[in-house]
């Protein structure tokens, strides 16, 4: 009953929001200045070539009737057709989609394996010399410019010492495995392809090393902040008097509490890493969703954009929906509620 109480409103809840995403991105892509028309037929298309271009697109007819159609076959999973490269944008999404999760995964599990252990550092040693390295690295996660910190590692990686690639997902000459999941590193190691997987390994350790560093910082401040405050509980104070060994009761204990208010951040993490890796995916060429997007923007593919848009929106209220039922796993007093 209380999984139902938590899934069904949501759902419903997502219904709304699709709709409003849909108003407000249909209402900008009429507001913006520009002709997708134009952009299509060139700049010395003749008036009578641009007249028939946006008759075949549906730009000739009321806006409300538009947005009547757009919302129809949004109804039925029709995303539209991207006016670049002319196929549906449903499709467009799953070719790029499967990139840009591999490389927010990846980018997830690095900030976790890196951000929660140096909270933990930092409130166990606190104020000492790892605490202060643990909230510089945290400050200089969060400040700095995502773009200059990519730029940083390709010049130092790449073009300074040749130790890592600073671009694309597989090195030249290698063929690219037959598509399964999407994902490369899983699709090489189902096929047994291991030069395909050191390849896709050693191309995804930059962008995804750049998109994790500003979610570690973050990580590490909130793993902080609830172990300083789950230190100063009494049942830890009661571990230790009864003579509990030190990384029982911080592990066993304190990171098993302080981890459940940092569910939430974790899943927003998620959802910014998958969304949020325009700027990366860009310094990078990497050629996921972030690409794809920008790509649109430049040449006002508006049913792009307005697609990635709800696609987006849709992945947020889902994340947001798997953060509450991992809440009721983590804290047996919701599941009671």
């Amino acid at each position: 009953m209380a999984i139902t109480r938590i899934i069904l409103p949501r759902l419903i809840l997502l219904l709304f929001v699709v709709l409003g995403v849909a108003v407000i991105t249909f209402t900008i892509s009429h507001l913006i200045p520009g002709d997708p028309a134009r952009m299509i037929a060139g700049d010395r298309a003749s008036a009578e070539t641009l007249e028939n271009v946006r008759r075949n697109l549906g730009l000739d007819r009321p806006v409300v009737e538009q947005f009547t159609i757009y919302i129809g076959n949004l109804l039925q999973g029709d995303l539209g057709t991207s006016l670049r490269t002319n196929r549906p944008v449903a499709a467009d999404i799953r070719t790029f989609l499967p990139a840009t999760l591999e490389l927010g995964v990846v980018a997830l599990f690095i900030a976790i394996c890196l951000g929660v252990p140096l909270g933990v550092l930092s409130a166990v040693y606190k104020d000492g010399p790892i605490d202060q390295v643990a909230r510089t690295v945290s400050v200089c996660g969060i400040s700095m410019p995502v773009f200059w910190f990519g730029l940083i590692l390709i010049y130092v990686f790449y073009a300074k010492f040749q130790i890592l690639p600073g671009s694309g997902r597989l090195a030249m000459g290698i063929a690219t495995p037959e598509r399964i999941t999407g994902f490369l590193l899983i699709d090489s190691l189902l096929q047994g392809r291991f030069d395909a997987f050191r390849s896709a390994l050693y191309h995804i350790i930059l962008p995804g090393f750049v998109l994790a560093f500003a979610n570690m910082g973050v990580i590490t401040r909130q793993i902080r902040a609830s172990m300083l405050d789950v230190l100063q509980e009494d049942y830890i104070r009661t571990a230790r008097a009864s003579g509990l060994r030190k990384g029982m009761i911080i592990f066993n204990y304190a990171l098993r509490n302080a981890l459940i208010p940092s569910i939430t951040l974790l899943g927003l993490a998620l959802g910014d890493l998958l969304y949020g890796a325009v700027l990366t995916e860009t310094i990078f060429a990497w050629p996921g969703m972030g690409t794809y997007v920008v790509t649109s923007i430049q040449t006002l593919d508006f049913p792009a954009i307005m697609g990635f848009t709800i696609v987006a929106s849709i992945g947020y209220v889902l994340i947001n929906l798997l953060v509450d039922l991992a809440y009721m796993l983590a804290d047996p007093q919701i599941r009671e509620v």
